[in-house]
């Protein structure tokens, strides 16, 4: 059996192309029949590229390939999601150390299998980086979790951060919002800085626990310093505004997908030990704990639907790049 699908493709004007394929199940991969997907902004950086776009998917399986029950617990009718990465080798060093997402063999979008994407119909994935959607998350509300939601949970889930301590979050947008969620959901405080109070209302009701507005302002005072802080704005600041509110040896992650250089002081990087750190989303083990986590928690992103149509991801992107999308977009096949 093979899985014939519809899928949503970029090109070199930046339109959005319907496309069509077949795909059958490899050995350790399953056919899925796509419901939903979550819009993402890493998607607008391969607008203008021939391939599939799409990458946080949910699913139903209709086909499992001849060995995925030797190496996973997948069936037939399993609710899945699916993100940025699409199969992980599982024998290099990053992978028996845990670190999958730096996986040496890793395929993954944008630079593997372009002939599909999850804004479509249908898709073959392998299941080294595939993950059951609990029951009490609906699948519009998972898409989202697979990469964005993958993307601050892993700082906050490996950073070794405490209970009461104080967790910086720059931006309350698609990220940031899911952040402060998950923040204040594991004891932590969130303490936004956004360049207006338009979204302030909204932060507390996701769980801030402090609301500062950062335009304007050559000195940030006053406020008591965090100990991590999570950079999800959709440009990368600079942090020189921020010291004065980062604790000694705090951790800054940047989580902006952006080819700009994070702007710091050596100085102050130097003499107050700061950490500027990498985080390439979540491995699967940590995205499985993610969505448990969201799952006891009521964790659901807030979301706006377009329909899984050209002229409807057209909308959903174009709404995203104008800064308009409160605050992920999910495509509904």
């Amino acid at each position: 059996m093979a899985i014939e699908f519809t899928v949503f493709k970029g090109s070199s004007t930046g339109d959005i192309v319907e496309s069509h394929g077949r795909r059958e199940a490899g050995p350790t991969q399953v056919l899925v029949k796509i419901t939903h997907s979550g819009l993402c902004g890493s998607d607008e950086h391969f607008r203008h590229a021939d391939q599939g776009l799409g990458h946080e998917g949910v699913g139903v399986i209709v086909e499992v390939g001849s060995r995925v029950h030797e190496v996973s617990d997948f069936k037939v009718g399993d609710r899945v999601g699916m993100g940025w990465h699409q199969k992980f080798c599982g024998h290099c060093k990053q992978c028996v150390t845990g670190h999958h997402t730096l996986c040496t063999n890793a395929q993954s979008f944008g630079g593997a299998n372009l002939d599909q994407g999850t804004f479509g119909t249908g898709v073959a994935w392998d299941v080294s980086t595939l993950n059951k959607i609990p029951d009490e998350i609906a699948s519009e509300d998972a898409g989202p979790l697979m990469c964005g939601g993958a993307t601050v949970w892993d700082p906050l889930y490996t950073s070794g951060i405490k209970p009461g301590e104080r967790v910086g979050i720059m931006g309350v947008g698609g990220l940031g919002h899911l952040a402060i969620q998950f923040a204040a959901k594991m004891g932590l405080q969130p303490v936004v800085f956004s360049s207006s109070d338009s979204k302030k209302e909204e932060a507390l009701k996701f769980g801030a626990a402090e609301f500062h507005v950062t335009a304007g302002k050559d000195k940030l005072e006053g406020i008591e310093p965090v100990d991590l802080m999570l950079i999800t704005t959709s440009f990368l600041p600079d942090l020189t505004l921020y010291l004065p509110v980062l604790a000694p040896r705090a951790k800054i992650y940047p989580l902006t997908v952006s080819g700009d250089n994070v702007q710091v002081p050596a100085l102050a990087l130097i003499s107050r030990g700061y950490q500027i750190i990498g985080s390439n989303l979540a491995p699967t083990y940590s995205v499985k704990d993610m969505l448990a986590f969201a799952a006891k928690n009521n964790i659901r992103p807030q979301i706006e639907k377009f329909p899984m149509t050209d002229s409807g991801i057209t909308e959903a992107m174009k709404k995203l790049r104008d800064g308009k999308m409160r605050y992920r977009g999910v495509v509904v096949v």
